[in-house]
């Protein structure tokens, strides 16, 4: 049964325009109008949906209204479309081509872009994030992403990208996820320079890596979104992140994505989802190298063990601990490096720890903090984490002794996921505050989540 019609506004103005029976004929149209722009795809299909509610690019609106313009007699602006301006950049369903997400990805970015120092509200979206891992494990792939547009767009264009990826990635490792500013600022350049070449000419091979670049960048700012706590956003752009991913075949790094979702929902207390989505990781992962797998099998610990289930969350341990073991031989993609020894025993600590068996995470205490100096906000969540250990096993010395280490670590790092681990430590510690000791962290703790 077809959905009922949403966009009235729409509807009208292809009756009146003569399209009204003929959406394939408008579509076809409107490819036209667009030409300059790329090759366009857009069919019967994609008019229907627009019609019952999906928003395209500005872009695209402003060539829908210079098409029905043309047969109206009159101008149309992109205002009677009846598509409205988009308020909020909540979560996206996966998109279902490469033009479709090239479209949704520009028009978050220049919607970010365009609210400097915004707070982006919104929560996550468990079914959409499901439907998002259903669709990267199971579409098929994309016969070709070439493209002709206004831009040409070379292999050394497409490095540069990989280079400022790197810069966000150096700056939200070290200061955390920073101001609104800062992500605005990302996504402000991923407008003038990614946009373009997005919708430029370029080869199957060429646009294939372009789309991997793009990935990687969405990748980017959704993490340092999910550190600074905007979720809806994080989530948003990790859809489209796996979408581009699919279209650069990149199977590995979708992966990633797809556990960095997972990884996100456990945050959020989701743990069943969370198990689902780092399964289909797994599974589409394949035959990964061995630091691929040591990732993707650690952050699946850590979903087994916040849902209690203490049989998996072991196996995955040992999953992760055997191709660790590898890593010298199988190092993996470049963007797998970051992930060392360290940030295994942190995941053994955390999903050890919410099984309630301290001992045993404590175990994995000293390995977590073998850090380099370009990780100071994984060394401030892991060093709370083992303060915070320590308290829910009842050695208030022992947390004392590392909340005041962990004081020294603090210091230039924004970050919500560490303002969270922090009140979760005063909490635990409150009912010992009477110690001198705990009281002295305490008050010593008490303006960290202000200032973090």
């Amino acid at each position: 049964m077809a959905r009922p019609v949403t966009n009235a506004a729409f509807d009208r103005l292809l009756t009146a325009a003569g399209y009204g029976n003929a959406h394939a004929a408008f579509a076809r149209q409107l490819n036209l109008a667009g030409r300059e722009q790329g090759a366009w795809r857009y069919d019967a299909a994609s008019v229907y949906w627009w019609l019952r509610g999906r928003r395209p690019g500005e872009h695209v609106q402003a060539a829908m209204a210079k098409t029905l313009a043309r047969k109206l007699g009159r101008t149309v602006s992109a205002s009677e479309l009846g598509f409205g301006v988009p308020d909020d950049t909540g979560t996206c369903a996966y998109p279902a081509s490469v033009d479709a997400a090239i479209d949704a990805t520009e028009q978050i970015w220049v919607t970010l872009a365009k609210h400097l120092d915004r707070q982006v509200n919104g929560t996550f979206d468990r079914g959409k994030a499901l439907q998002a891992g259903l669709g990267w494990r199971y579409d098929l792939p994309d016969e070709t992403v070439s493209r002709h547009g206004c831009q040409q767009v070379t292999s050394t264009d497409v490095q540069s990208l990989y280079t400022l990826a790197d810069r966000f990635t150096d700056l939200d490792r070290r200061h955390g996820s920073g101001s609104p500013h800062t992500r605005a600022v990302m996504a402000d350049l991923l407008v003038r320079q990614v946009g373009p070449m997005l919708r430029g000419t370029y080869t199957d091979a060429v646009g294939r890596d372009l789309m991997r670049a793009a990935a990687t960048l969405a990748g980017q700012l959704a993490f340092m979104s999910y550190d600074a706590g905007e979720h809806s956003m994080a989530q948003h752009h990790v859809t489209l992140g796996l979408r581009l991913a699919k279209a650069a075949d990149d199977r590995l790094y979708g992966a990633h994505l797809l556990a960095n979702l997972a990884t996100q929902a456990v945050f959020l207390g989701n743990a069943r989802e969370a198990a689902r989505l780092v399964e289909a990781a797994i599974d589409g992962a394949g035959r990964a190298p061995a630091a691929v797998l040591t990732r993707l099998h650690a952050t699946a610990a850590t979903a087994y063990g916040q849902a209690g289930e203490r049989r998996a969350c072991q196996l995955s341990l040992d999953k992760a601990e055997r191709a660790l073991d590898r890593m010298d031989a199988e190092p993996g993609p470049r963007w797998v490096g970051y992930f060392t020894p360290a940030h295994l025993a942190g995941a053994a600590l955390k999903c050890l720890g919410d099984l309630h068996l301290y001992p045993q995470a404590l175990r994995y205490a000293a390995d977590a903090l073998v850090l380099g100096s370009q990780n100071p906000r994984t060394r401030a969540l892991h060093t709370s984490l083992v303060a915070l250990t320590h308290a829910r096993a009842g050695d208030t010395d022992a947390a004392s002794n590392w909340s005041r280490k962990l004081m020294e670590d603090v210091s230039g790092v924004q970050s919500v996921r560490l303002r969270q681990r922090l009140r979760e430590l005063t909490t635990t510690l409150r009912p010992h505050q009477s110690s001198p000791e705990v009281n002295e962290v305490m008050d010593a703790l008490a303006p960290g989540p202000a200032a973090i």
